[in-house]
């Protein structure tokens, strides 16, 4: 029997292993130090070896290219992604009064319509 799993091993194996697909993958964040020194190897890579500095680092042309257009621009140190809206209160409490303002609308409306008849 050597060799097999008993249904003990089979059960403790299930256990360990997740099975929730996780939803959402994160983007890997890289540091503007860390583009500068790919964008350098990038320029030094004789015929044929960018691709496989590309793989090594798993990355594409376009960031490549990217990257160069953002340092060309001097925007390459410049944080990118979702700025933090500074106007939440003035937000949640401008959506709070449209829909009360909907709700007084859909009111008038019924009566309105009630009067017709």
């Amino acid at each position: 029997m050597k060799g097999q799993r008993t249904r003990k091993d089979s059960t403790s194996l299930s256990s360990k292993l997740n099975p929730e697909v996780q939803l959402k993958a994160e983007c890997r964040r890289l540091s503007a130090e860390y583009k500068r020194h790919i964008i350098g190897e990038a320029e030094v890579c004789r015929h044929g070896e960018l691709g496989s500095l590309l793989r090594r680092e798993g990355l594409n042309c376009a960031q490549i290219s990217n990257w160069r257009k953002a340092q060309a621009a001097g925007t390459l140190d410049k944080q990118q992604g979702l700025v933090a809206n500074s106007n939440r209160a003035e937000i949640r409490h401008l959506k709070a009064e449209n829909a009360g303002l909907k709700r007084k609308l859909e009111r008038a409306e019924a009566i309105i319509e009630a009067s017709k008849r």
